[in-house]
Parts: C-alpha cells; sequence; structure tokens
C-alpha cells in the first residue's frame, strides 16, 4: 500500500497542463456560441419544423409501396447502386495509391507525393465534386457514381495505408532475403494478410457512401435526394415523411449487416 502510495506521489503533476486545456476548450466552445442565433427564426419555422414531424407520422403511403420509377423502393434501389458501384470503382482506385503511398514498401519521396494527392482528393467536400460532374456528363447517376468513387478514393487509401503500414515487416524482408520482386512482395506477401482488412474497410465505406448518395441527390447527381428537395420545396410534407422513412430503414437494415460482417472479418 504504501509502495502504491509513494508511486502515485511521484508520478508527474499536470495540472498546469489540464488548467490550460480545459480553459482554452472552455474559450472555444464560448466563442462558438456567438454563431447560434435566434433572431432569424419566426412563426412560419415553426410550424415548418411541425409540419416535417407531421409528415413523418403521418407518410404516403402510396409513394411508399409504390414499385414504379416513381416510389420510394426504386428511388433507394438507385441510391443504393450508385453507392455499391461508387464503392468498388473507388476501391479499386485506391488499392494501388495506398501502395505508393507507404513509406515501407515504396520510397519516401513517392509516398510522399502520393500522400499529398490523396490530401488534396479528401479536401474538396462531395457536392463540389458532384457538382463538377454534372457540369461533365449531365444530370443522373452516373455523375453520382463518378463522385462517390472520387471521394472513396482518399478516405480508402488513407485506412488501406494505415494496414499497410501496420505489418510484420519480417515477411517482406524473407522475401527479398529470396530475390522476390515489389510486384511478388505485394502479390504473396501482403494482400493475402491484408484481404479481410482491406475488405472490412471497404464494407465500412460503403456504409457511409450510401449517406453521401443520398445527399448527391439534392444537386440533381441520381438517387432519392432529388425528390426529396423537389417535395420539400412543394411542402409536401407527407412524401418528405415517406422519403425519409425509407431512407432511414434502409440505412438501418445496410448498417446492421455491414457491422456482422465486418465483425467476422475482423475476428477471422
Amino acid at each position: 500500500m504504501d509502495a502504491i502510495e509513494r508511486q502515485l506521489n511521484a508520478s508527474p503533476k499536470n495540472i498546469r497542463y489540464i488548467l490550460t486545456i480545459s480553459v482554452l476548450i472552455l474559450f472555444l466552445f464560448i466563442w462558438s456560441l456567438s454563431t447560434v442565433n435566434t433572431d432569424n427564426m419566426q412563426q412560419s419555422g415553426w410550424q415548418v419544423a411541425t409540419s416535417i414531424i407531421g409528415g413523418i407520422l403521418n407518410p404516403d403511403l402510396e409513394l411508399l409501396f409504390n414499385f414504379t420509377k416513381k416510389g420510394v423502393l426504386y428511388l433507394l434501389i438507385e441510391t443504393m447502386a450508385i453507392a455499391f458501384l461508387g464503392t468498388i470503382m473507388g476501391s479499386i482506385l485506391a488499392i494501388p495509391l495506398a501502395f505508393l503511398s507507404a513509406s515501407n514498401i515504396v520510397p519516401r519521396p513517392i509516398a510522399a507525393l502520393t500522400r499529398v494527392v490523396l490530401i488534396v482528393i479528401r479536401t474538396i467536400p462531395a457536392i463540389v465534386y458532384g457538382l463538377m460532374f454534372i457540369r461533365v456528363t449531365g444530370p443522373g447517376a452516373f455523375a453520382g457514381v463518378l463522385t462517390i468513387a472520387l471521394v472513396s478514393i482518399g478516405m480508402l487509401a488513407k485506412l488501406f495505408v494505415d494496414a499497410i503500414e501496420d505489418l510484420d515487416t519480417s515477411i517482406l524482408e524473407s522475401m527479398t532475403s529470396i530475390g522476390c520482386s515489389t510486384v511478388e512482395k505485394i502479390r504473396f506477401g501482403i494482400l493475402p494478410q491484408l484481404f479481410s482488412m482491406f475488405l472490412s474497410i471497404i464494407i465500412y465505406r460503403f456504409d457511409m457512401n450510401l449517406r453521401e448518395a443520398s445527399i448527391l441527390g439534392l444537386v440533381g447527381a441520381g438517387g432519392i435526394g432529388a425528390p426529396l428537395i423537389f417535395a420539400m420545396n412543394a411542402y409536401r410534407w407527407n412524401e418528405v415523411g415517406s422519403i425519409l422513412i425509407g431512407l432511414v430503414l434502409l440505412i438501418l437494415i445496410v448498417e446492421l449487416f455491414s457491422n456482422r460482417i465486418r465483425t467476422k472479418l475482423v475476428r477471422g
């Protein structure tokens, strides 16, 4: 007991550090409160909020269970297809970029240059990419697929790099000693170890891309976002409620299955 007490007393005191961090966080919190402004909130705003809640509680069942191209089910399937295809394309492009960013695989100058490129890709928001691709391909699902693919590259490559750099390098050293090339080391020494981790990361990104695809529809890049914004602009709150209910159910189902698959992959 005395030894434990002496060890506690001998531990460094971080009171000044903790106090400084606490004061800084408090200052940032108070400063952030200055952006909160309720002066522009009008009575109509509360009525709109009430209408949205009422639309969710009383959805348009005909739209919700409509199996035509204008129904919620078709729009949800289109949104999921955009997210899925975009994730696959982004994953294929992210894998070689990840290996080019790994300093334990390629020379450091090449890794540093590739990381700068990935940082630039991650910096631009998905909405901006969507607006640019719409100008190139026109409104529609194809613009959404290209946007999801490009947005996915930055994050997937970064997570892939973290997994690559955490590998046990003894296998690579053994393969180098027997004269294996870089491609052979990647094919036979690295990919078998990284397959489960990579697949888990891709599934996680698909889960995120499903939400991104829903938002991209707001700018005309396909999916369920466009009908949602049209219904909101026309104050058709029952339709808004139907679309939101379908979207929430889809995301919950996808997240449930993706979490189970990722858990099995990580635990082997």
